[in-house]
């Protein structure tokens, strides 16, 4: 195939290739999913950093990376990048948050151990966490969960692990504001009996986190199973809980010696509860005014 037919049947733009990503992603081998994914999660780091150091980061050689390109019908690795170059250019965006994190992590490493500046520390992870949120979720994105929470029978709300404070915040404001909802807490291991009773009706709001938790990821494979809708908050668009749901809302936490945060995560969380909150009120003054 001549380099003109393959870009002819290239994706156009850094959205089409996003979704081509996605669409094909289950299909792809061990290592081109590896790409795939820094591609979706790093895509500022795609448009300026170099093949070598892409390479590097993504744990794989330059040859696969070109490889990977090919198979979405780029001549090479450069015309690729080129989408997220002209994307980047034209949003006039900084620094990528992955570049940002990296020169703020090698700081740290650099300041010696010991307790006296551990908290401006996470104070400032946490910020560049927080400024990524705005960018990793947008505003039509935060409609359309607010949405799917408005309309939902039943709110149905999982979370293990790192993710528990996440999910039982939700679920417990949901429930401050007369929400029905269920919360999955999987107490003697009934993760199964509680979300078997979801319906086409109802939402399953997912919360996880790499490593996944293995009782999240079954949790919305059941969900999808019996039809209902699903809400994913996850750090990757192509994460087990990512992939079958109606929408993802993709979290970039901070990690600061190792540990990771869960500023963004409460955050974001807390702007869906009171997203829905207007939307309750306008429809009961809507009604009581009708």
């Amino acid at each position: 195939m001549t380099e003109e037919i393959m870009a002819a049947n290239a994706p156009a733009s850094a959205d089409e290739l996003r979704a081509a990503i996605l669409e094909r992603y289950d299909s792809l081998s061990k290592r081109l999913q590896q790409i795939a994914r820094y591609v979706l999660d790093e895509p500022n780091e795609m448009a300026l950093e170099t093949l070598a150091v892409i390479s590097e980061r993504c744990g794989v050689q330059p040859s696969a990376i070109v490889r990977f390109a090919k198979s979405f019908g780029y001549p090479g690795a450069s015309q690729m990048q080129r989408l997220f170059r002209d994307g980047l250019l034209s949003g006039h965006a900084g620094l990528g948050y992955g570049e940002r994190v990296r020169h703020f992590n090698e700081a740290v490493a650099k300041k010696p151990e010991g307790g006296a500046d551990v908290l401006s520390e996470f104070v400032e992870g946490n910020t560049l966490a927080l400024q990524n949120l705005n960018q990793t979720v947008s505003e039509a994105d935060m409609a359309r969960a607010v949405s799917l929470i408005d309309k939902a029978e039943t709110v149905y709300v999982v979370g293990f692990r790192r993710s528990f404070p996440v999910a039982s915040y939700l679920a417990y404001s949901l429930q401050q504001l007369n929400k029905r909802t269920l919360f999955i807490d999987g107490v003697a291991g009934l993760t199964k009996q509680q979300v078997q009773t979801i319906g086409p009706k109802d939402l399953l709001i997912a919360v996880s986190y790499h490593p996944y938790a293995e009782e999240t990821v079954q949790a919305v494979e059941m969900a999808g199973q019996r039809g209902a809708r699903i809400l994913s908050i996850s750090d990757s668009l192509v994460s087990p809980i990512a992939k079958p749901a109606s929408l993802v809302l993709h979290v970039r936490e901070s990690e600061v010696r190792t540990f990771r945060s869960l500023a963004a995560s409460i955050c974001l969380a807390q702007a869906l509860v009171i997203g829905f909150a207007f939307t309750a009120s306008k429809k009961k003054a809507r009604a009581g005014a009708g």
